[in-house]
């Protein structure tokens, strides 16, 4: 049994499919589907079922995949230990980000955190949370950058600042000429929303106290910036994070509203699996987005 094969299990198992496996894997897809095959037989078990599609694990592989995920992550911090023996930070650091978050915090922290680990590789995914939550299961990713309280058990989060809620209004919208607005004036029927799986959208259904249903025009977006052109163009609003007010053109700031109770805001957190080994990366990843965090203030 050799490492390179549980790879090539854990890979099959996460896709579903030999030959998505291979192609995350680098290998062609005989070379990958042989290994698999030596470590069955080696084990005198069937790990996978072919005849299904997706192919999924038996009784046996689910047993030897969830061994197999702890043998990796420990495999693999062996590089981390040695590395942080001569002082330096390696490695690959695979991170899921919400779309929320991605498009204001990215710009900022991804030159900061090369700075601070040129060695390390960061590879990016772009994700709501709830596959964000799958791929961390699954050990796809890493870590994620997401809004804090919305992980299961199973995922540690550390959260790193606040991000407040501001109201975006159009200029034909009766709360237009507030100096701010309250969360007693908010109206669902008013409102543009995030598509479902986005944690955000959650969050402002919590926030609006009208559950009246919707008004002539309905929309739903995965875009926060669809919506805001949304607003620029009828007679709606929306809510935004603080993080994305600086991205607002200077000829639509008048449109961005502070919520009178300055406590609603959402936490910016990062999360990874409590078995989780890359400390030190980790710990250069919270330092950068604590370092970007007040360029991010409206």
């Amino acid at each position: 049994m050799t490492i390179v094969q549980l790879e090539y299990l854990l890979a099959v198992a996460n896709f579903g499919s030999f030959s998505q496996a291979a192609e995350r894997c680098f290998v062609t897809q005989p070379s990958l589907s042989m290994q698999i095959k030596n470590l069955e037989e080696e084990l005198g078990v069937v790990l996978l079922d072919r005849s299904k599609k997706p192919v999924v694990l038996t009784q046996a592989g689910e047993a030897v995949v969830a061994r197999a995920r702890d043998a990796v992550r420990v495999f693999n911090s062996v590089y981390e230990d040695v590395a942080e023996l001569k002082g330096t930070v390696s490695g690959v650091l695979r991170l899921g980000v919400i779309p929320t978050i991605a498009p204001y915090l990215l710009p900022c922290m991804v030159q900061d955190f090369a700075q601070r680990c040129p060695d390390v590789h960061l590879e990016i995914k772009e994700m709501i949370t709830p596959q964000i939550v799958r791929a961390m299961e699954h050990d796809e990713i890493d870590a994620a950058i997401l809004a804090g309280g919305t992980c299961p058990e199973g995922i540690s989060e550390d959260c790193v600042f606040d991000d407040r809620f501001f109201a975006y209004v159009s200029p034909e919208h009766r709360l237009y000429e507030r100096a701010n607005v309250r969360i007693e004036d908010l109206d669902l029927k008013e409102m543009l929303l995030l598509s479902e799986g986005h944690c955000f959208r959650d969050q402002i259904l919590d926030l609006c106290p009208s559950r009246g249903g919707h008004g002539s025009y309905y929309f739903e977006s995965g875009s926060l910036e669809t919506l805001m052109r949304i607003v620029d163009n009828t007679d709606f609003m929306t809510i935004i994070p603080a993080m994305a007010v600086p991205y607002v053109p200077q000829e639509h700031r008048s449109q961005v509203k502070p919520l009178a109770k300055g406590a609603v805001s959402r936490k910016i957190a990062i999360a990874v699996r409590r078995t989780y080994v890359k400390d030190s990366i980790v710990r250069k990843l919270h330092e950068s987005v604590a370092a970007v965090a007040p360029k991010l203030e409206s």
